[in-house]
């Protein structure tokens, strides 16, 4: 086998121009090399990183959410609509002739009291009880909406109906609500008013009246 020597006669002692260049072109390259290297390991640790927020942020959750609320809003009941029913003023006026007739009530009412004494008062007060009395009594059946004593204790529980009882006081929260009863309230159970004829005028409480 032959045996290669290294002349170090041709190792060159000293550096030109041309080597300094050269030296320095290598290292800018190896520099830049670097810097490509660190770059490409910045991208890819970003872009490892980006899948974990994503997932962290959950915005299906958000949009589940908005779905439940639409639904429940769609599921809720529609309030019933209020029905407004017209009053005939038939039966207010033939009772209010009833009135009169028995008890002399828009005589009463019409009349100034105050020219008058508290007895003639009273006198008349009592004459025009005994007629209402008589009125409300021979047309009509009541009963009391509460048949506990007034004074006494009672609970409205949740749902009660609110057309049959009047709250009054400190009104605070939602039902059940314990009270005392105030006053029993009245209910009409039956009603039974004279017909009218086709060609009666019911505005005509009380006709007038001439004497002969």
């Amino acid at each position: 086998m032959e045996k290669y020597t290294i002349d170090l006669n041709l190792i060159p002692t000293t550096f030109d121009l041309f080597h300094v260049c050269l030296a320095g072109t290598v290292a800018a390259l190896v520099l830049l090399v670097m810097i490509l290297f660190a770059a490409l390991l910045i991208v890819i640790t970003k872009a490892a990183k980006k899948p974990a927020q994503t997932v962290q942020a959950a915005p299906e959750v958000k949009i589940v959410e908005k779905i439940v609320e639409v639904e429940k809003i769609v599921q809720a009941p529609a309030p019933a609509p209020i029905v407004l029913k017209e009053a005939t003023p038939d039966a207010a006026l033939q009772l209010l002739g009833l009135l009169q007739k028995e008890a002399r009530f828009l005589d009463f009412i019409q009349e100034n009291v105050a020219a008058y004494s508290d007895a003639d008062v009273g006198i008349a007060a009592r004459v025009v009880h005994e007629g209402c009395s008589k009125v409300i009594k021979g047309h009509f059946t009541l009963d009391t909406v509460f048949h506990e004593q007034e004074g006494s204790r009672v609970t409205l529980e949740q749902g009660f109906d609110a057309t049959r009882v009047r709250l009054t006081g400190n009104i605070v929260g939602n039902a059940p609500f314990t009270g005392h009863l105030i006053h029993k309230g009245w209910q009409v159970t039956q009603m039974n008013l004279p017909k009218l004829t086709s060609g009666h005028d019911a505005k005509i409480v009380a006709p007038a009246e001439v004497e002969l």
